[in-house]
């Protein structure tokens, strides 16, 4: 039985699951809602939510896409036997979510979340060239025009950050020197790119795919800023063997089995930006004819 952890109406998970379901192969979706109570039937887990159960042992593979296994917590009265029922509840929540782990997977919940500055430090250590980049709280000695500003939490969309609005947090340019400080920021080196590479990552096999956003004002600091009138040109790209090899180290040592990389390439340098184990890679199967979805699939 396959397990499968996704936001709800994730078009990226409901084109897996058609594969999944062609192949015939059984599978259990969790909902992001879900909240499940562990219980034991015949000496086995069973882990039981409002939409879904399942014993622990049937599970054989596990794609963690979005979401994750949230649990349902049993209250007590008495504070002194609520604090001892909590640490008890935690353990066994604990064995669950690593015995689903030690399952064949597609990524973990317990890592889906990379720290971009420890990243960053690895990748160097490994051998990827990575933009100069610092923190500061203050633009005094930022170059302006040769600097970029970024997220150090991912990609950020922020839900209502006005009224009805919503907003993301692209990359952008440090064109003016600020008079306040603020909080601590990430700061790096701005690269002219010949064109960008994002490279979806799936169990030592890499898949890139070139963006040509640096023609585009729209496009040129962040490719997400989608023109929609006029897309940039997406092609298969092969990346240099000794590059692969880097990536590969760099997942091993992250403990990553699955992930979207981004690249900057600048004449005959690699720059490597960042990794994200749950990043999107529809764009990159679509426009490249990699049959991601299917490989996905197959693999669970």
């Amino acid at each position: 039985m396959i397990l499968i952890f996704s936001d709800d109406n994730d078009r990226t998970t409901i084109e897996v699951i058609r594969w999944i379901v062609s192949m015939d192969k059984k599978f259990i979706h969790v909902h992001e809602n879900e909240a499940f109570e562990i219980k034991v039937y015949n000496k086995k887990f069973f882990l039981e939510s409002h939409r879904t159960k399942f014993f622990l042992d049937d599970i054989s593979s596990v794609w963690y896409r979005r979401g994750g296994l949230k649990f349902r917590r049993l209250q007590y009265n008495n504070p002194s036997i609520n604090i001892h029922m909590n640490e008890a509840q935690h353990w066994l929540e604990d064995y669950v979510i690593k015995t689903i782990e030690s399952k064949k997977h597609i990524n973990k919940q317990s890592n889906c979340h990379v720290n971009k500055l420890l990243v960053l430090e690895q990748a160097k250590k490994i051998g990827l060239d990575v933009p100069t980049y610092f923190l500061a709280e203050n633009t005094d000695d930022v170059p302006l025009g040769k600097t970029i500003i970024k997220s150090i939490t991912g990609n950020v969309i922020l839900d209502d950050i006005d009224e009805d609005t919503d907003g993301i947090m692209y990359t952008t340019i440090v064109e003016k020197k600020e008079k306040d400080s603020f909080y601590i920021t990430f700061f790096q080196e701005k690269i002219e790119k010949d064109f960008e590479i994002r490279v979806f990552y799936l169990n030592g096999k890499c898949l890139s795919m070139a963006i040509f956003s640096q023609n585009d004002k729209q496009t040129q600091t962040d490719f997400r800023k989608y023109n929609h009138e006029k897309p940039n040109r997406n092609v298969r790209y092969n990346l240099p063997a000794d590059l692969e090899e880097k990536i590969h180290l760099l997942m091993k040592d992250l403990d990553l089995n699955c992930g979207s990389l981004d690249f900057i390439k600048n004449e005959n340098t690699y720059y490597f930006l960042e990794v994200n184990p749950v990043g999107q890679f529809a764009n990159v199967s679509y426009n490249c004819n990699y049959s991601i979805f299917k490989k996905i699939a197959h693999y669970l």
